[in-house]
Order: C-alpha cells, then structure tokens, then sequence
C-alpha cells in the first residue's frame, strides 16, 4: 500500500492525539483487519483507512471530557463524525468520499448496522480487536485509568461478556472464522483467571 501525503498527514495526527500512547495501536491493526476481511472483494480503501484512522477520535484524552459526569455520557462517535470533516479537509482527503467514512464511524459499533460494505468491514474488525489476546491487553491496560475500571474483576467482567456475546454479532463468514481461535484464547485466559483467583475479589 503506498502511504500518500493525505494518509501520512492522518497517521501524523492520531500519533500525535492518541492519548494515552498504548491507543494509537489500534488503529492500524483495525485498518489490517478490515481490508483482510474483504477477502478480495472490491471495497474504497480510502474510505476503510479514514475510518479506521478517524473512528476513536473521541476516546482520546485531550478530546474527551474529564469530568467524570460529563464523560460517563459522552458519546464518542457523534465527536468523532463532527471533528471527522475538517480534519480530514485539512489532510487532503478526497472530500467526496467524506461522507462514506462518516457512514462507516457512524456504524462501526456492536449494536449498529452498517449500510456499507466498508462499514461493515470496519464494524466486523472492531469487534475482532475485542476478542482474543489482544483484547485482554487493550482491557487490562485500562484498569486504574479509565472510571469503568477500578478493579482487575471489572476488566474480567468486560471479557466474559465479550466473549458470550460479541462473536454472535459477527456478519461476514470471513470474520466469524478469524473470531474462533481468538474466542479461544480469550475464553482458556478467563478459565485460567478464575481458577487462579478462586473467587476472591480483586
């Protein structure tokens, strides 16, 4: 894939915005995942890239409120699809393809439906980067930091759930077969967790 100006510019940007650091990650491997999950069939690469790279614009310290109230209703993806437009204007984005990547963020959630192929690329990827080991590191990571997290049960809590109803939410055959070994994984580490810790809150 070559990196044009307007994509360079994109990365630039959440490096420099991605906050706390360990987010920036996710971005590319979700933009991976989404063109893996096409499987050959045509899609706008463009447009699976700006909303790869666009979609937790939201999440992101120095975006988000921080008081607690305010952030435990803050609703992320409506930020994201208002700051989403002139940013990308200003990257050199093709502006005609804008409202195809404000689609894709639009319904990039679980509960949503996307209406788009590329969204439903984005939306299946998402999920994936949810499930597996990856997912217990992005979860874990968050305990201590995030209001949602005060103790390791919560970010076990999050997982079980992950693994019981996130897979069933999966729309392309070829995300279900690159979801099972995650599930997998995701569910012989929460066997082992609560083996290990026999019960006792922590």
């Amino acid at each position: 894939m070559q990196i044009t100006p307007w994509r360079q510019a994109v990365v630039d940007y959440i490096r420099a915005n991605a906050k706390p650091p360990d987010k920036f990650s996710h971005q590319a491997r979700l933009y991976r995942l989404a063109c893996s999950l096409a499987e050959g069939k045509a899609f706008d690469d463009d447009v699976v890239f700006g909303a790869a790279w666009m979609h937790d614009l939201g999440v992101f310290i120095g975006h988000r409120p921080e008081d607690p109230a305010a952030l435990a209703s803050w609703d992320n993806v409506a930020y994201a699809i208002k700051e989403t437009p002139a940013l990308l204007a200003r990257f050199g984005f093709p502006s005609e393809k804008t409202p195809a990547v404000l689609e894709a963020i639009r319904t990039h959630q679980p509960t949503t439906q996307p209406t788009t192929f590329e969204g439903t690329l984005l939306r299946d990827a998402d999920i994936l980067e949810q499930l597996g080991t990856v997912s217990i590191l992005r979860t874990v990571s968050k305990v201590g930091r995030d209001t949602r997290f005060v103790l390791l049960s919560d970010a076990l809590n999050v997982l079980r759930k992950n693994a019981r109803e996130l897979p069933g939410k999966l729309l392309l055959d070829s995300a279900r077969r690159m979801a099972a070994p995650r599930v997998l994984a995701l569910e012989s580490f929460l066997q082992a967790a609560e083996k290990e810790t026999d019960g006792i809150e922590w």
